[in-house]
């Protein structure tokens, strides 16, 4: 099934006019080039912006932020990064996805991962993946609908190293 899923996400890929979001809205996709068009755009992230950490996420190369504009104004971003392991090569971790209130529903999310998995095939990544809650059924249509398979239900465990903002 996964196989498949693939496959149709690939075809897809290669034949979907870019950037149409699904409410036939025309949205300009690109990378984040400046701590600044990242501060811009604060309120499509989950927590404030902080200059130092946009810095140095752009700083890395593996790092991947994408932004989507409709008149001008950021609308929409999914961020990424390569992750290598020994045993499954490289791989893009879609870290965040993030639509602004007025253009959910639309298509813009769908935009934007299927660019990221674009980014990730053109960097060599042998696949991409995204942890998320089970009960998050927006999320989930939207990566459905950019071509990918729901795999497994996963728990999340986490640790608290540090109170955000104390670093």
């Amino acid at each position: 099934m996964v196989e498949v899923e693939a496959l149709r996400a690939e075809m897809q890929l290669e034949r979907d006019p870019w950037p149409t979001t699904r409410a036939g809205a025309e949205v300009e996709v690109r990378a984040a080039a400046s701590e600044e068009e990242i501060m811009a755009a604060s309120a499509l992230f989950d927590h404030p912006v902080r200059a130092a950490w946009a810095e140095r996420f752009l700083a890395e190369r593996n790092h991947h932020l994408l932004f989507a504009y409709a008149d001008n104004s950021p609308v929409g971003m999914v961020s990424g990064m390569e992750i290598t392991h020994p045993d499954k090569g490289t791989e893009m971790l879609l870290h965040e996805l993030g639509v602004d209130e007025e253009h959910r529903r639309r298509g813009v999310g769908t935009v934007l991962v299927r660019e990221l998995l674009r980014t990730a095939r053109e960097r060599g990544c042998g696949g991409m993946w995204v942890p998320l809650e089970t009960g998050n059924e927006p999320a989930l249509r939207t990566y459905r609908s950019a071509g990918g398979a729901r795999e497994s239900d996963v728990a999340m465990v986490v640790w608290t190293i540090s109170a955000p903002g104390s670093r």
